[in-house]
């Protein structure tokens, strides 16, 4: 794959940062912009003097464009993507998620970019009424406005490249895990107890069931969309094909971890509050199902996400220990 200039919004976050690594080792110029809102510079501290970090927000317009010029590739990674900030502040998740994204492909057209890589959501298919979800089968009726904002810049993503001609490839991701996740989601309560020996906790029955993606698993979907000859809006899942539910999933973080008390369950409602752990909220408007058909992106760009379940665990628990202080406080 010949040499890229490529700029990473988001690229100092969590998804982001593996991504920049790997754009790095592979031989590509690498420009981070991020606002560090929630990225950090450490987490590309193994590649700081090979990249160009301009801390921006892609809510300005002129900050980005500048950024963007002479970039050959433009990978979106940058997003507002806490569920409780969306039910907090709609207009805030829309003006990030959807204007952001605007802004991105304004730039990538001023700019005369080859290609844009877009991150988008699972969310956007709402609760699955025929799982595992096919990317063009499946209705497209988001639970939460994070889901919808992320559908309408897809929606717009379509428009500039039909409109303009660079190729815009939009990746579903479902639910990506590994070193350098942020604390907050299930997995990471999970094993943020287990680091003080105790047992995780399952709200209710524990049966919601989700596609849990290793975000090397994603690195190389994204390596594909720098490599393919693909033209026009293509719209992909970064999904397993396999659903695990929070329960097992708990129980597998026992194993893993050598905690030898089963899972406590809690009872709390959608919409209410945990209190053991932190005050986290369970969501409303719960998925019941996330489970996301890989065929398409496999058909498409010859990459299957394989990773297992309890090996991308023991990555991420490893992270964990030599880094507990990333997990001082609750992301939310």
């Amino acid at each position: 794959m010949a040499a890229r200039s490529v700029l990473v919004t988001g690229g100092a976050g969590f998804i982001g940062s593996h991504i920049v690594e790997h754009l790095v080792r592979d031989g590509h110029a690498v420009t981070v912009f991020d606002n560090l809102s929630s990225g950090l510079r450490e987490n590309v501290a193994a590649v700081e003097n090979d990249i160009e970090f301009i801390e921006g927000d892609i809510l300005d317009q002129v900050a980005l464009g500048k950024a963007a010029q002479g970039k050959d590739v433009i990978s979106h990674q940058a997003a507002q993507l806490e569920i409780t900030k969306c039910l907090e502040d709609p207009l805030g998740d829309l003006n990030t998620n959807l204007v952001g994204t605007l802004n991105v492909l304004e730039a990538a057209r001023e700019s005369g970019v080859e290609r844009m890589i877009n991150a988008s959501s699972a969310c956007i298919y709402g609760q699955a009424v025929a799982p595992p979800v096919r990317e063009d089968e499946h209705p497209h009726n988001p639970n939460w406005s994070y889901g919808a904002s992320k559908l309408a810049a897809e929606k717009y993503a379509q428009v500039f490249s039909a409109d303009y001609g660079f190729p815009v490839f939009s990746l579903r991701y479902g639910i990506v895990y590994g070193p350098r996740e942020w604390y907050g989601r299930v997995l990471t309560m999970f094993l943020k107890r287990a680091a003080s020996g105790l047992p995780p906790v399952v709200f209710g029955a524990g049966e919601q069931r989700r596609d849990f993606v290793f975000v090397r698993d994603l690195v190389d979907v994204h390596r594909a969309c720098m490599e393919t000859q693909l033209k026009g809006a293509t719209s992909l899942n970064v999904g397993t094909g396999v659903a695990t539910s929070v329960v097992d999933l708990a129980t597998l973080v026992c194993d893993v971890t050598g905690i030898k008390d089963a899972p406590i369950r809690e009872d709390v409602s959608p919409g209410e509050r945990s209190s053991l752990l932190d005050g986290r909220l369970r969501l409303p408007s719960e998925l019941g199902v996330m489970h996301l058909s890989p065929d398409k992106t496999e058909r498409l760009l010859n990459v299957r996400p394989s990773t297992p379940l309890r090996d991308g665990i023991v990555k991420e628990w490893e992270w964990l220990l030599h880094n507990p202080d990333r997990w001082d406080a609750l992301h939310i």
